[in-house]
């Protein structure tokens, strides 16, 4: 009887790479929040990251790996905190700790 390997990618591998202020090449990526010209927001498995600029375009959206590649004027790229965890702890008990 033959065994199953499965291959897992790692739950918080994540990558990014800036070439030149033109192209950011990102791993990892969870969901795409929202994007414009001007702005793309990304939840990634590090937390949340902004990416502001001009004339954005998003030319690589592979939902299966997490990769995207996005090319365009960037003038920022900002992570905004942590992704939360769900936790079985409700509200009440949180704050009476």
């Amino acid at each position: 009887m033959e065994k199953k390997v499965e291959n897992k990618v790692e739950d918080n591998r994540c990558n990014l790479f800036l070439e030149n202020r033109k192209k950011i090449t990102l791993s990892g990526v969870i969901e795409v929040i929202s994007f414009d010209e001007l702005k793309i927001d990304l939840t990634t498995s590090l937390g949340n990251l902004t990416i502001k600029g001009e004339d954005l375009k998003m030319n690589k959206l592979d939902v299966q790996n997490g990769d995207v590649i996005i090319a365009g004027n960037i003038g920022s790229v900002v992570y905004n905190g942590k992704v939360s965890k769900k936790s079985n702890e409700t509200i009440i008990s949180k704050l009476f700790k």
